[in-house]
């Protein structure tokens, strides 16, 4: 039977990078709520023009930091607070009125696409009624 041969490797050479936590850990980012909004607003620009999973990655941001903020933003907790106040966690009562908004919220969307196809409806029953008299008001046509 024959065992593994080792072979030493001699290596004098520093690595070229430092590595990630070179200068010690980093301390943790905090954000204002002026901050928090304006993230808010440009990832909701990003997201319509189908590059939000881009800008999360540009800024350094998780989708579940999204998320809280959008529920402190329509709870109201993040207008009015001055740079440095605490936000703290949502009360019951502001995060049921959240929780309502984003319901209202879509509902209006909901309801705006019902009113669109329902002028779409009017529009095709007008037409369909109007090719309908047209030929009602033709003459039949005697064969030769």
């Amino acid at each position: 039977m024959s065992s593994p041969s080792v072979i030493a490797v001699r290596d004098d050479s520093h690595m070229s990078s430092p590595g990630p936590r070179a200068g010690g850990p980093t301390s943790r980012r905090s954000f204002t709520p002026a901050q928090k909004l304006a993230y808010l607003a440009a990832y909701d620009t990003a997201i319509k023009n189908n590059k939000g999973g881009a800008y999360l990655r540009s800024e350094g941001l998780y989708s579940s930091q999204i998320t809280e903020w959008r529920k402190l933003r329509d709870a109201g907790v993040l207008a009015g607070k001055k740079p440095g106040e605490k936000i703290g966690r949502l009360t019951p009562e502001q995060a049921e009125i959240a929780r309502l908004r984003r319901q209202l919220s879509k509902t209006e969307q909901r309801l705006e696409t019902t009113g669109v196809a329902l002028e779409i409806m009017s529009k095709m029953h007008e037409l369909l009624e109007s090719l309908s008299k047209s030929s009602r008001d033709e003459t039949p046509r005697a064969l030769p």
